[in-house]
């Protein structure tokens, strides 16, 4: 069966797609390998390889072989560069510029992205979320904190809101706060997802 196109910008064919141009776009100045963006997205690498050969097709993406590595990057010179990353900024952004500032934080457990972007995300309907919801498990600065969100900010072209709990409140199962976000979708922010 055919998985239905995202809530967060239906108009791709999948999540997956939107991430992978998000880390791309979003990221212009780096190269990715397929195993980085696999590793990075949760998407096996063959779904990568895949979708990396359409997007040099329509000439999204360039490429080089380094050995038997493939390394990609975003086109920006295509005339659909601008655009492209305005949307995704606002649509899938929060996937791929989170998790790049929150891992040079010390004192961070978990990461997630929780409320409505997250619910977009599962593929619950809804009109497009108007901030971000981060909850932080552990022991990080606070002003670290702020600071990643006000970055984050500046590149989704929306607010950023961070919570910070301890790892013992995010264990606790009485915890109407806790209770209620394990209850709902969460997004789960690191630099490596595990691919299915």
């Amino acid at each position: 069966m055919r998985e239905p196109p995202p809530p967060l910008l239906p108009l791709l064919r999948s999540a997956a797609v939107g991430e992978l141009l998000a880390w791309l776009f979003l990221h212009p100045e780096n190269e990715y390998s397929t195993t980085d963006l696999a590793q990075r997205t949760g998407v096996s690498q063959s779904t990568v390889s895949r979708e990396m050969d359409r997007f040099a097709a329509a000439g999204l993406t360039s490429e080089r072989r380094h050995g038997n590595l493939r390394l990609i990057r975003a086109n920006t010179e295509t005339i659909v560069a601008r655009p492209l990353i305005d949307l995704l900024a606002v649509t899938f952004g929060p996937a791929a510029v989170l998790p790049p500032l929150l891992e040079d934080v010390t004192g961070i457990d978990e990461a997630y992205i929780y409320g409505s972007w997250a619910a977009r995300y599962a593929g619950r309907a809804g009109p497009p979320p108007r901030d971000v919801d981060v909850l932080v498990i552990g022991t990080a600065d606070l002003d670290d904190l702020y600071e990643a969100a006000r970055t984050a900010e500046h590149v989704l072209g929306r607010e950023v809101n961070i919570s910070r709990i301890s790892t013992d409140a995010w264990a606790d199962h009485n915890d109407p706060f806790v209770a209620a976000l394990k209850d709902n979708p969460l997004f789960q922010l690191s630099a490596e997802r595990s691919t299915p």
